[in-house]
């Protein structure tokens, strides 16, 4: 066979070769992320569980106050030693107040996070979105929701007069449109419903914590 002969199908081949490493640049291959990378947001989120994408807390716990009045209070009674009725009341405050005193806390009576860490004791966790329970709740109102109830929708006053997270009356949760106990209302509906309340009348109703 000539010289002649052989450069004929070792051009063609040639040319095959340079089609496909064209059609192979037209349709890339994506390759899987590194191991490092492909654990970066694992391990972010196994050394913060309540982070939530892009970096926004997707929950926040909420503390334990006088007027509260679930579960998580039954805890902290049994963690104190005194008769766990699951209701704060001032018997409540003022053991939270004894133990803050012998740990060197500030004695406040309210089991925020280093009172609840010293304690051993879990709090309740609320949802947030984008930073915020509810995206539109000004932030003077969380603060007197978090004055007034801990955050706790489903607080109730020792007197039984104030309810839920904002400490509606009855009379007040009615002219606002709402129907039945304030504390069980959705927090959704509560968050609505004091939103109105403080776009009417600003922070008088809660002149305590306003």
């Amino acid at each position: 066979m000539s010289r002649r002969a052989i450069a004929v199908p070792v051009l063609a081949l040639s040319f095959s070769v340079l089609a496909a490493g064209v059609a192979e640049a037209s349709h890339p291959v994506v390759l899987p992320p590194s191991p490092e990378r492909a654990g970066a947001s694992t391990a972010s989120e196994q050394r913060n569980p309540d982070a939530a994408p892009g970096g926004a807390q997707a929950f926040a716990a909420s503390a334990l106050r006088l007027g509260m009045r679930d579960g998580y209070v039954v805890r902290l009674q049994r963690r104190l030693n005194i008769r766990a009725d699951g209701q704060f009341g001032s018997k409540t405050e003022r053991a939270v107040k004894s133990f803050q005193r012998r740990r060197g806390l500030v004695a406040d009576g309210v089991v925020g996070p280093l009172t609840a860490r010293a304690l051993g004791l879990a709090l309740p966790r609320v949802q947030r979105v984008g930073g915020s329970r509810q995206g539109n709740i000004p932030g003077a109102l969380e603060k007197i929701a978090q004055c007034e109830s801990g955050g706790n929708p489903r607080a109730v006053s020792p007197s039984g007069q104030y309810r839920g997270k904002y400490q509606f009356d009855r009379a007040t949760w009615r002219s606002m449109g709402g129907s039945g106990d304030p504390a069980r209302a959705s927090e959704a509906e509560q968050d609505r419903r004091a939103l109105a309340l403080y776009r009417q009348r600003g922070s008088a109703p809660w002149p305590s914590c306003g």
